[in-house]
């Protein structure tokens, strides 16, 4: 089985005496039913789970069920013998977004106290926005992700004491020695083409066959598509073209969204798909880093409405679409390919699984630099340079940024392949996978520190 740290968040909260009901929300294929049915068969007696998209393509008992007591009935009719009591009894209602009146629901589920409840599902922040009576105070989502970088490693085979050692040599601003970084830039680059979605890791750990990984990814990329157009009749067609675009956004140097390219219409704006880009962020299958001009803390007091970037939520559809089953362009390090589109994605996706908002700086006269993140110890922005290629100490942009005693800057991080851990003045350059330990636990033990 994956380790996946969401299921301790899952176990301390069913265990709690919280009265607020747990929702996974995240992209299909993550991983949310088979983690939330392993916690719950291991910790209550009795286990009921009831999957809204099949209930809606059979019987449909729960179509019209508005009230405590029906939806009581109704789950009576499929497991009346697990209706236990809530302390041993774990109802888990799956795919909610199929039902949004459910949604509402689980308010009164949880006043009522009668059953403990769980619920998942795709496209929540979709649905939510939809739903005319959000059930505040009622539920605690938390979104799940595709298996991150430290994830990727306890699948293969390295064990927390491994982990935490580098994790301390990280906090000091330490390199690993020669063999032990050549071991994790090796994974690294397996991570790259592998990704995180579970399908593939598991099919990647138990045959090695990259192209039994690739028909994984191809299919649920292709899933994700398909899963992208239906729901909106009107906007479908534009939702697919954006995310279409996203690959080849990519391989650009400036990585951002350009309007008029999605229908090859000029005088197209930006906000003219603003619902579409919403769509594909709140479905969980695209991550949006947002442009910043004037990094003031805490960022998200400064961010921009007209430039956005879009990346995929797993790097290995990206390094599948991309390369396809030639893994010698990215195990081989390959001088002639670049991987700079892959390294950020994989940023991308780490900073967003670990709690941060996704920013990036975006100076007409000054450059870009690549991501952005808040430091609620010096209270300032942190920017993050992601360099795939030799030149790592090259980034005008950034030196300019540091330079700007306007934004009160107090460090920057360079994330390359180089193995040695080296500083000048405010920037520290680091190897590209300490980037699993950059934690955001504000409102949990502290903030991201050193």
């Amino acid at each position: 089985m994956l380790y996946r740290k969401i299921e301790t968040v899952i176990e301390e909260h069913l265990k709690s005496d919280s009265k607020k009901i747990l929702l996974i929300d995240g992209a299909r294929q993550v991983g949310k039913t088979y983690i939330i049915r392993y916690v719950g068969k291991k910790i209550f007696k009795n286990f009921i789970e009831i999957n809204m998209v099949e209930d809606s393509l059979g019987n449909r008992l729960f179509e019209n069920t508005k009230t405590v007591e029906d939806f009581y009935l109704q789950v009576s009719m499929l497991a009346g013998n697990k209706m236990g009591k809530k302390s041993d009894t774990l109802i888990f209602i799956d795919e909610i977004q199929a039902y949004p009146h459910l949604l509402t629901l689980l308010k009164f589920l949880s006043q009522d106290g009668k059953f403990t409840f769980i619920a998942s599902g795709s496209l929540l922040g979709v649905t939510l926005s939809q739903t005319t009576s959000i059930p505040m105070g009622s539920i605690r989502k938390v979104r799940m992700f595709p298996l991150d970088f430290e994830e990727f490693l306890y699948a293969n085979g390295m064990n927390e004491i491994v982990i935490s050692a580098m994790q301390k040599k990280f906090e000091n601003l330490e390199s690993l020695d020669e063999s032990m970084h050549n071991r994790m830039m090796d994974l690294f680059r397996k991570y790259l083409l592998v990704g995180g979605l579970p399908d593939a890791v598991n099919s990647y750990i138990s045959e090695r066959n990259i192209q039994s990984v690739r028909e994984i990814q191809s299919e649920i990329h292709e899933y994700y598509a398909a899963d992208a157009s239906k729901y909106d009749d009107e906007n479908k067609l534009k939702i697919r073209r954006v995310y279409d675009l996203i690959p080849s956004n990519m391989e650009n140097k400036k990585k951002r969204i350009v309007a008029k390219n999605i229908e090859n219409k000029s005088g197209k704006r930006f906000s003219d798909y603003q619902d579409e880009f919403e769509y594909l962020i709140s479905a969980g299958i695209a991550l949006n880093v947002q442009a910043i001009s004037n990094p003031v803390f805490p960022l998200i007091e400064s961010t921009g409405k007209n430039l956005l970037k879009l990346y995929l939520n797993d790097v290995g559809i990206l390094t599948g679409i991309l390369y396809g089953n030639n893994i010698r362009a990215v195990l081989d390090d390959e001088t002639s390919v670049n991987l700079g589109s892959a390294y950020e994605s994989v940023v991308a996706s780490e900073l967003a699984a670990h709690g941060y908002k996704l920013y990036y700086y975006d100076n007409r006269s000054k450059g870009e630099v690549d991501y952005l993140i808040d430091d609620y110890d010096s209270l300032s922005a942190v920017p993050i340079e992601v360099k795939s290629g030799k030149d790592y100490t090259v980034h005008s942009a950034l030196n300019t940024f540091v330079s700007n005693k306007d934004y009160h800057i107090k460090k920057a991080f360079v994330l390359s392949n180089e193995r040695t851990v080296t500083s000048n003045g405010k920037i520290n350059y680091i190897p590209i996978y300490y980037i699993m330990f950059f934690k955001n636990n504000v409102g949990k033990t502290g903030s991201f520190t050193f």
